[in-house]
């Protein structure tokens, strides 16, 4: 395979099959050099610009090996078109939206590809007040610029822009430190796994100034991810976290993603904790410093979330699934908090940008006060039982939704298509969705009785399964 900083040599068809492949719903990502080509990101700063207009931008990067050619090419592109950079070098993705919103910049550009693996990278945009970019809110006009092949002509005789370095690592600690009661938090023992990622560059600075032993696993950067894929969502991902939390007596585990704005918990008995779960917890806190405020939580979350929510005279608020919906929502019922089942966890505080450190910072404050183990903390609240996400591949997949929602519609089903369609029972409930790029379903099942989980989920896999007209993986 190229490496990310040779020419790829395309024609115009070639170029713009690329850009229609790598802007997605909420970001651009893709192969590294075949989709994503420092050619094209040169492509992409210069339509930012052009469509954004902003003075200056931030960029920031993480540690994979096609990030410096990517970021490098990126920079030029927003200097080709008039604008001036702020380049914070190797940052987290919560560091980037911290910096565009604590210092205001116009615009910022995270060179990432989050979770995926080694051969791909990305780049995520947001405006002024971190507000990020999906395709029905930036991402479609710089794509069709480009596509369109009428981005600007590099500014030249002195019109382009300058480049300085910045680093906004200590300042970032101090805020992720003011945003907690940082002095309550009591000496704990707790095992951190980076994945090679850039928590292995964040953590350090935030948990030096608290009595917190830290168990480090994988701190190293590396962007060839040797150890294991950074995505923690999946739990054979988790395994040597879950591991060490055991063996070492922590009271607890964190894993972050590669960019680190997306964590996951492991409770001192090594049992995986859902995003869902961490919602509910994190509520709790928001809801002592904002009575009554608004939480808002995406569709797959347990039935437990706005429970808890509600008990706690909070005003829970439904949402799509997707960052882009949460914080839109987030902003129009000034809500406090707002969490995913997927990791990600908003703070109104934090420019309603997604936190992972701000999320584990809480979760620890929480454990100091109640002077319990998270899996006392988490006891009243996972009372039932999920799936996780199953997904189903299918030709069709509004057909085959269209005929599981009729079965069940017939049987006495509430059903709602807030996002793909949800389909409630008393006792259970399952959400069915699209992906957005690929011919899948994505099937998330609830039962109160964990005894009925297998038969639940069973039963909705054989319906789309007979709909789709032939086996589904």
């Amino acid at each position: 395979m190229s490496e990310a900083n040779e020419p790829v040599e395309q024609t115009r068809d070639e170029l713009e099959a690329s850009v229609r492949a790598i802007f997605k719903a909420y970001d651009v990502r893709g192969l590294v050099p075949t989709e994503l080509s420092p050619k094209i990101a040169r492509e992409i700063g210069r339509a930012l610009v052009a469509t954004l207009k902003p003075d200056e931008v931030a960029v920031g990067r993480d540690m994979r090996v096609s990030g410096s050619a990517i970021a490098g090419a990126l920079i030029d592109g927003i200097r080709d078109g008039g604008a001036d950079v702020s380049d914070l070098g190797l940052v987290s993705t919560d560091a980037l939206y911290f910096a565009v919103g604590k210092f205001g910049y116009p615009a910022g550009v995270m060179v990432t590809a989050s979770h995926n693996p080694a051969a791909y990278n990305g780049l995520k945009i947001c405006r002024e007040d971190a507000r990020a970019l999906s395709l029905e809110s930036g991402l479609a006009p710089i794509r069709d610029l480009i596509l369109a092949g009428a981005v600007p002509p590099a500014a030249v005789n002195g019109g382009r822009g300058t480049v300085q370095q910045r680093d906004i690592l200590a300042a970032y600690a101090d805020y992720m430190l003011s945003q907690v009661n940082a002095g309550g938090i009591r000496r704990l023992k707790i095992a951190i796994d980076a994945g090679n990622g850039m928590a292995g560059l964040t953590v350090p600075p935030v948990f030096a100034r608290l009595p917190v032993e830290v168990v480090p696993l994988y701190f190293e950067l590396d962007g060839t991810f040797p150890n294991h894929p950074a995505n923690p969502i999946e739990p054979e991902n988790v395994a040597a976290l879950r591991q060490v939390v055991v063996e070492q007596g922590c009271d607890l585990g964190a894993a972050f993603d590669g960019d680190a704005d997306r964590v996951f918990l492991i409770d001192e008995r090594g049992g995986l904790v859902g995003g869902d779960m961490v919602t509910a917890l994190v509520a709790v806190k928001m809801l002592q410093r904002s009575p009554g405020a608004a939480i808002v939580y995406n569709l797959i979350c347990s039935r437990s979330v706005p429970e808890t929510i509600t008990r706690l005279g909070g005003r829970p608020v439904r949402s799509r699934v997707g960052h882009s919906y949460i914080k839109e929502t987030m902003r129009a019922e000034d809500a406090v908090f707002g969490g995913e089942h997927s990791g990600h966890f908003y703070f109104r505080d934090n420019w309603y940008a997604d936190s992972g450190m701000l999320a584990l910072l809480t979760v620890l404050e929480l454990m100091s006060e109640a002077r319990q183990p998270l899996s006392a903390l988490l006891a009243p609240l996972d009372t039932r039982a999920r799936s996780g996400e199953i997904n189903s591949e299918v030709a069709d997949p509004a057909a085959v939704m269209a005929a599981v929602e009729r079965d069940y519609a017939a049987a006495g089903a509430e059903v709602d298509h807030l996002d793909g369609v949800t389909v409630n029972f008393p006792d259970w409930w399952f959400n069915l969705r699209s992906s957005n790029t690929q011919p899948l379903l994505r099937l998330n099942v609830e039962v109160d009785d964990p005894a009925r989980l297998t038969a639940r989920t069973d039963e909705v896999l054989a319906k789309i399964r007979g709909a789709a007209g032939s086996p589904s993986r």
